[in-house]
């Protein structure tokens, strides 16, 4: 099989070429970064402060083992009272990827998770936005490979965004398509 990068490299590049009419490689979109983000503010909301850091440690440690990379967390930025959450109260975790942890991510996000989520029937085009990025939602983490559904205590949705250069839909469509998601027509 192919690595990521490699099928960019060799098939995605020169087919976009010949569809679009590139005259240069450099001007083919492509994936510059992948933003992983969970919210998990209805796990702890009106939890004691111990089994709130209890379950942000569970999180970002999943987190951890799906992306490769520490997560960072995110605060509210103002207080709700319906919520139950306060201005500073970690409510959710965000992972910035570039390069080769990308590639990888990407590799097992279609090849592994996306496949064995429930119920998946393909990537509608419409989650395609104007810019050619495309931003999907992962309902359960256990659909990585890398975590046991057994020993989850907590399981969390996660919202993935993959960002291109692309400089329309159409491109970021093709791309997309050429790269090996399952996107429905």
């Amino acid at each position: 099989m192919l690595r990521l990068k490699d099928k960019y490299q060799k098939e995605v590049i020169p087919e976009m070429m010949k569809g679009f009419g590139y005259k240069n490689k450099m001007a083919v979109p492509k994936v510059e970064k992948i933003i992983v983000n969970t919210g998990f503010g209805k796990l702890v909301s009106g939890k004691s402060a111990d089994e709130q850091k209890k379950i942000w440690g569970a999180v970002l440690n999943d987190l951890t083992l799906i992306v490769g990379q520490k997560p960072i967390l995110t605060k509210a930025k103002k207080s709700i009272a319906g919520f139950k959450t306060r201005i500073g109260l970690p409510i959710g975790a965000m992972v910035s990827l570039r390069n080769r942890r990308m590639y990888d991510f990407l590799d097992r996000l279609i090849n592994i998770a996306i496949p064995r989520s429930r119920d998946f029937q393909g990537i509608d085009a419409k989650s395609i936005d104007k810019g050619g990025n495309l931003t999907i939602g992962v309902k359960e983490h256990i659909s990585f490979p890398e975590i046991l559904p057994e020993k989850a205590k907590n399981i969390f949705g996660l919202e993935v965004t993959i960002v291109t250069n692309a400089k329309n839909r159409a491109e970021g469509i093709e791309l997309f398509k050429l790269l090996g998601f399952p996107i429905k027509s």
